[in-house]
């Protein structure tokens, strides 16, 4: 039917189409807001009566199990629901500034941001004030008030439960929105506590990379260090020393994608052990990337051990083959990271000032190393005994 269908009519239909999609993904949006905005509402009414003691005890279980009689069927409002809506509240308050916007213009930003719920029709349901406020941007965060807006209650509820300050939720907000991520990927983003690690790698990108831009993006997007689960010793049947970066970067491969979904956002593996001539040398980059934000190759060099200033070197060499080899004209500089065993930072920082590649070190940890963090030591489980 389609190869026998007009072009005209063909033309009308992806017209149509693309209409219909691009309907359907602003309605389910301004779903979001307007339930957002009605969560922060009953949080509010809900901190408001219950945190000054207007109400007594178990009286949000009451007020949620009377709920569920008078709406047969509605979900979303058990107690703990309600409680996580308090919350939500309350996390929130100190960037929402109460005072209405009153000016016209603002008046229309606000209904276009659909941040205020339809206007109530019962005066007991005035008592529930549905409407955000004038968000004042909060300095020292990329978060923006269409990245809170366009994230779920669910993936607010797990930044809220997981998180202990206003700047760890703005990151996971924005990067939440910026990365699409569903649920699951947003809970190892928070048990990985990338928070804590963004930025902090050892690194010369802001006096290489030839736009602040690029160089900004490039020292958010890497931690200083990265936990390599998948690579377990203990199945491989050998001691932990022992195991070389031959047979790390064997299980990497094995394990790309989970090894991606660590490692950053828009990454293609483009192949381990790649090899390069140059001036009858041979060169083999052991794991070697692209990224379509970064519009960048990047290579990543595991090392066994503790990190050594000689890596640099040869990480430097690397990115002036791929440069000379492989970088297309609209392409930014080759970007190199070692990943190595450990590293003193200030050593790495100090030892880097004279490099004109744009390179990194970090660390990583194998599953044994993460298992032995959790558990107690041997010492420890003889007292516990």
């Amino acid at each position: 039917m389609q190869n026998k269908l007009d072009p005209t009519y063909r033309s009308a239909v992806q017209a149509i189409k693309e209409a219909i999609l691009a309907s359907q993904y602003s309605a389910v949006r301004i779903i979001n807001q307007k339930q957002l905005a009605l969560y922060y509402g009953i949080g509010k009414y809900i901190s408001e009566n219950s945190r000054k003691g207007h109400w007594g005890t178990n009286a949000i279980e009451n007020i949620s199990a009377q709920l569920s009689i008078e709406l047969p069927g509605l979900k979303g409002f058990s107690s703990r629901n309600l409680k996580l809506m308090r919350q939500f509240y309350e996390s929130w308050a100190p960037l929402m500034d109460e005072q209405h916007v009153k000016s016209a213009a603002a008046a229309a930003e606000m209904e276009e941001a659909n941040m205020a719920a339809a206007a109530a029709e019962t005066k007991s349901s005035d008592m529930i004030d549905m409407n955000f406020g004038k968000v004042t941007p909060f300095e020292g965060t990329e978060m923006t008030w269409a990245d809170f807006l366009s994230i779920g209650f669910t993936h607010h509820t797990e930044i809220l439960t997981k998180t202990s300050s206003i700047e760890q939720r703005a990151f996971y907000v924005h990067q939440t929105a910026l990365n699409h991520w569903d649920k699951y990927t947003l809970r190892e983003m928070l048990k990985a506590d990338v928070y804590t690690h963004q930025s902090l790698m050892p690194n010369n990108f802001a006096q290489t990379l030839p736009r602040k831009k690029q160089s900004l993006r490039a020292i958010e997007m890497f931690k200083d260090e990265y936990m390599l689960d998948f690579v377990n010793v203990e199945q491989l049947g050998e001691n932990e020393d022992d195991i070389d970066e031959a047979v790390i970067e064997k299980h990497i491969i094995l394990n790309i994608k989970n090894f991606i979904m660590e490692f950053g956002r828009s990454f293609t593996f483009k192949g381990s052990q790649v090899h390069y001539d140059k001036l009858g040398h041979d060169h083999w980059v052991d794991l070697l990337f692209f990224n379509r934000e970064l519009q960048s190759l990047v290579v990543v060099e595991l090392k066994k051990g503790a990190f050594k200033p000689a890596y640099l070197g040869q990480l430097a060499a690397y990115l002036r083959i791929l440069d000379d080899e492989e970088r297309l004209p609209n392409e930014n500089p080759s970007i190199g990271i070692i990943l190595c065993k450990d590293a003193d930072k200030a050593y790495v920082e100090y030892v880097l000032q004279d490099y004109q590649k744009p390179m990194g070190v970090a660390t990583y940890k194998l599953r044994t190393e993460r298992l032995k963090e959790l558990l107690p030591d041997e010492n420890q489980l003889k007292e516990l005994l």
